[in-house]
Formats: C-alpha cells, structure tokens, sequence
C-alpha cells in the first residue's frame, strides 16, 4: 500500500465541495407469472400472463428505481419497499418511482434522466414504447425527452430467451446539491 492509498475502511472525499452529477445502474428480473396482469413502465399490456411479484412487478420501473436509488446512494427498492410488507403488496411501481423522485428532492437532488432497456421475447414494445417514457417522465417530474426506453430479446437463449421472464437494465443520472 502507497501512503497515497487509503487504509482499509476509510473513506476518501471527493475533490472539491461535492460531486454535481451521480449515475446509478438497476437491474431487475421477474419471472414469468399466468393469470397475472403485466405492466411495463406503468402501462398495462394486453396478455394472458404477467409477471410474478409482490407490487404490480414493474421489472422496468424497479430497474429505473434502483438506478435512482444507487445514483444517489440510498440502497436499494427492497430496502425503501421490503416485499414482506402488505402496504407494498399490488402497489403500481409508478408510485414507487415517484416516492423515490421525492426522497431524492428532499436531499436536494433532481433526476437529470433514464435510460433503459427491457430483454423480453414478448411483447413488443415498441407500441406503447411512447406511453412507457410519458408515465416514467410525469413520475419523475423530468421532460419525457430526458426517458429512454429500449427493448431487446435475448435471441431464445437460457431463460429470458423462453420467454420465462422479462428483465430490465436501467441507468439514471441524477444532479445533486
């Protein structure tokens, strides 16, 4: 170890009063549940299945949420919102977005934008790819020019690609004080 390094459970400040701009990445994944409603970025897709979960298993909006979470170093969705809790149970993930838009005003910070990619092999999303970045944007307070939802499948390939499940990855920049 250098004198330069930091010893073992330090931490380093950064340079300068603070760091104005902080990215989070999320990831989420749920499996793929019948007779179940299944919402994606707040819309609800006509289907015969949906996925499984405790809350509404918007696997695109927790990717988001936890994105926004680690932006700002707060943990994670299950940490804000333990599945074992009924309040949270068949929650719209929307709200959860926007609870967590509000813990980040409270600190000061404000989400510059998203961005964010489903892996499905059904449905398409590019139909409602429009109403996804409306309902993601008004939650955030954000300009929906700021949202960026994409899709992708994972070619047949392992679980996702058997249409087990749908996961999603989401980056978010946040602006803190």
């Amino acid at each position: 170890m250098t004198s330069s390094s930091p010893r073992p459970g330090s931490t380093i400040a950064p340079r300068g009063s603070s760091v104005p701009l902080r990215a989070g990445i999320g990831y989420d994944i749920h499996r793929r549940a019948e007779g179940r409603r299944l919402v994606l970025g707040g819309v609800v897709f006509e289907s015969s299945w949906g996925l499984e979960g405790h809350s509404d298993a918007d696997v695109l909006l927790h990717a988001i949420g936890d994105a926004l979470l680690g932006a700002a170093a707060l943990g994670d969705l299950g940490r804000h919102f333990p599945p074992g809790e009924a309040r949270w149970k068949d929650v719209s993930s929307l709200e959860l977005v926007r609870r967590i838009r509000a813990l980040l005003a409270q600190r000061g910070a404000r989400v510059v934008n998203v961005d964010a990619t489903v892996v499905a092999e059904a449905p398409a999303l590019a139909p409602q790819r429009q109403a996804m970045c409306v309902n993601i944007a008004l939650a955030l307070e954000i300009d929906v020019s700021c949202v960026s939802v994409k899709a992708t499948t994972n070619e047949t390939l392992g679980a996702l690609g058997r249409g087990e499940g749908i996961a999603a990855w989401a980056v978010a920049m946040v602006e803190t004080p």
